[in-house]
């Protein structure tokens, strides 16, 4: 009998995400492994969903989102970046960064395009490349620093190149955006006339001072520029998949074109619940100093192990190097460390289009206090 599948995705299984909390599951294992908060979401902001729903505001939104919150969100970016999006046009609500991002990439992405993606990657970038026929141009990062080598980019650019997708602050990496990296970026996107897909999930999760530099500061990469964002990162409220996509007009129409069949609209009641929450701005600019007193509780715990670490710049999660206790690879320690030492993490080579392996976990540190020192007590004695 013909077989009637063909896979788009041939090589791909279940994600390293739901392979490590399955086995952290399992186990019994404190899981670090997966990016959700332990603690619970702020009382408030679920009383706000719970008037809107128990108010019947239980169907469909517009498509473009609901206009109280594209007018709370335009207000956030111009008082944040500086740069006005209009709320008919240039913002629509999406159901989660994720789905901002395939959406993005369906509507530009046609078959043999090549699009630039830095390596180690978010793993939701080169499948959504690949279904719509695109191919990914994977760069690697540079060692120990993970920085990028502008020049290397400008080699990869051919006639081809239809987008560079860039993530901003850096999950798996924790590193961050520079001028000097936006000002390469500039260029490189002005001389060659290429979209930039920017992934800013992790905007109001950057530390010691640091200023998230979004893609959205920069006028002359404006035309080219998409943006996506997430309320589920940065209100701790990862399930109710809620976030937004950002463009100029003339980009917007076609995401709005793909959009509209593949989602339509998203939560309503949660959407006016999230527009009352941002008129206080303190709700996300609080952010910083409450991830980075976790992070550093962490690594203060952590100082006495036998790990390395560089703190991380960005993200709620950290990078840890276990090249002073073992010499196995990044996939088989996290097993071995969820097994048999009762804690869960990510191995970055999984992350790698290269599978390049430096020995680095990554352990998510958006957890209650308690759970991190139970996390460092096992830590420390590996």
């Amino acid at each position: 009998m013909k077989n009637i599948i063909n896979s788009k995705l041939p090589n791909v299984g279940t994600n390293i995400f739901s392979s490590m909390s399955k086995l952290a599951s399992e186990n019994k294992a404190i899981n670090l492994s997966q990016g959700y908060p332990d603690f619970e979401v702020d009382p408030f902001l679920i009383k706000l969903v719970n008037k809107y729903m128990n108010k019947g505001i239980n169907q469909y939104a517009p498509m473009q989102g609901a206009v109280r919150l594209r007018e709370a969100i335009s207000e956030k970016i111009e008082s944040n970046y500086h740069q006005y999006y209009d709320i008919n046009e240039e913002i629509t609500v999406t159901a989660g960064a994720t789905q901002a991002i395939f959406t993005t990439i369906a509507a530009f992405i046609h078959p043999k395009d090549e699009v630039i993606i830095f390596s180690p990657a978010f793993d939701c970038y080169q499948p959504a490349v690949e279904l719509n026929g695109g191919v990914p141009v994977f760069i690697e990062l540079e060692p120990s620093e993970f920085k990028i080598d502008w020049k290397k980019v400008e080699k990869k650019i051919s006639s081809k190149t239809r987008m560079i997708i860039i993530n901003n602050p850096h999950n798996p990496l924790g590193t961050i955006f520079t001028e000097h990296d936006m000002k390469c970026l500039e260029n490189i996107s002005q001389k060659y006339n290429t979209l930039i897909l920017s992934d800013e999930v992790y905007e109001h999760l950057v530390y010691d001072n640091n200023e998230h530099i979004s893609i959205c500061k920069y006028p002359k990469l404006f035309n080219n520029a998409i943006a996506t964002f997430s309320f589920g990162k940065t209100f701790h409220i990862t399930g109710w998949k809620l976030g937004y996509v950002l463009a100029p007009k003339h980009l917007m129409i076609e995401i709005r074109k793909v959009h509209q069949f593949n989602v339509f609209s998203c939560n309503h009641p949660i959407q006016l619940a999230i527009a009352d929450y941002l008129q206080t701005p303190d709700h996300y600019l609080s952010l910083n100093s409450f991830y980075q007193e976790k992070r550093d509780l962490f690594l203060e715990i952590v100082s006495a192990s036998r790990f390395k670490s560089i703190p991380c710049k960005g993200t709620y999660f950290q990078l840890l190097n276990y090249s002073n206790i073992s010499v196995i690879s990044d996939t088989e320690m996290a097993k071995k460390l969820t097994i048999s030492n009762g804690i869960a993490s990510i191995p970055i080579s999984v992350f790698s289009f290269y599978g390049k392996d430096e020995q680095n976990l990554r352990f998510c540190f958006a957890k209650k206090v308690e759970t991190l020192k139970r996390a460092g007590d096992i830590l420390i004695k590996i």
